[in-house]
């Protein structure tokens, strides 16, 4: 295997974003695709062109064409309303088998998408798409531990020996959207500022919520509240609300799981650094990973227990 010979297609195929990279055996990339065009444009436009014209866009580098790499996709394109399904594995299950769920689609060439992990109990239904590959790409076979990963549907994962044994998702990124466009709270944000940094103000939130998480509904209209009897200024309103809600997210994690394990948190940007600040507060060991790095490697691996004896 050598570092500078491209092996295989990988993508990461979200609701609304696609992103593919022309990759080594070893996991490094080569070229790179994006664009908006994710599982909600394709339902219309269909998902075959799609991943031919960014196959093209690979296939246009001085790399030479790619028409005969295989290629490995995961996320959304493997959903219900995907381009097939690839039906969810069930917990507990060890993630360096998520190629045993590896679908084949029925079109030119070795096309293939990767499953996602349900959690089929009652009590704690949960679902996920895409991060378990990038679980696989930043855990070892043995590996047992915490994973964070942050966005609009925030995700914690118990992994035990490899094998995905519990998670839990949070609806965090997606409340502070529907609190700051939809609620009165819109009025105690300026939408305006920059994205909330780790500041004072987020921190004065994170510590509120932490130690009552159970207090969060009124601890949001307190915010509101502050800012009328002028306690607390708008400017500081998306950082103390961004505090509010990761926090009690955290401290729900944390009861639910514990905090004497390390936390491996996959993540990018500004909202790597909040939940890098805020899970160090609550007193967890946090190991930062790049989120784009993770899906990289996750297909990395996966694709290597597919194809890996074609790739020498």
């Amino acid at each position: 295997m050598t570092s500078d010979k491209a092996v295989f297609v990988a993508v990461d195929w979200g609701t609304s974003s696609f992103r593919g990279w022309l990759m080594t055996a070893d996991g490094n990339a080569l070229a790179e695709t994006r664009g908006p065009e994710g599982m909600l444009h394709c339902a219309t436009a269909g998902f075959a062109p799609v991943l031919a014209d960014h196959l093209a866009r690979l296939g246009g580098t001085r790399l030479g064409g790619i028409q005969d790499l295989p290629v490995l996709i995961c996320g959304m394109a493997g959903a219900r309303q995907g381009w097939i399904e690839a039906p969810y594995l069930h917990t507990p299950t060890r993630l360096d088998a998520l190629h045993d769920g590896a679908k084949r689609v029925d079109t030119q060439g070795d096309v293939r998408i990767l499953p996602g992990i349900a959690q089929a109990d009652a009590a704690a239904p949960d679902v996920m798409r895409g991060e378990e590959t990038q679980l696989l790409g930043v855990t070892e076979p043995g590996f047992t531990g915490l994973v964070c990963i942050p966005g609009t549907h925030s995700k914690w994962i118990r992994i035990e020996s490899g094998s995905v044994v519990s998670f839990t998702t949070y609806m965090t990124g997606e409340l502070f959207s529907v609190i700051t466009q939809h609620s009165i709270l819109k009025h105690a944000v300026d939408h305006d500022a920059p994205s909330p940094a780790a500041n004072e103000a987020f921190r004065d939130g994170l510590q509120r919520a932490i130690d009552a998480p159970i207090g969060l509904t009124a601890s949001l209209f307190s915010l509101r509240a502050a800012q009328l009897l002028s306690f607390q200024q708008q400017a500081d309103g998306a950082a103390r609300l961004s505090g509010l809600l990761i926090g009690t997210e955290i401290a729900d994690a944390g009861s639910r799981y514990g905090t004497q394990h390390p936390v491996r948190l996959i993540g990018a940007g500004a909202l790597k650094d909040l939940y890098a600040a805020a899970l160090a507060a609550a007193g967890f060991e946090v190991a930062i990973v790049d989120a784009e790095r993770a899906s990289q490697h996750g297909l990395t691996r996966a694709a290597i227990h597919l194809w890996g004896a074609q790739f020498t």
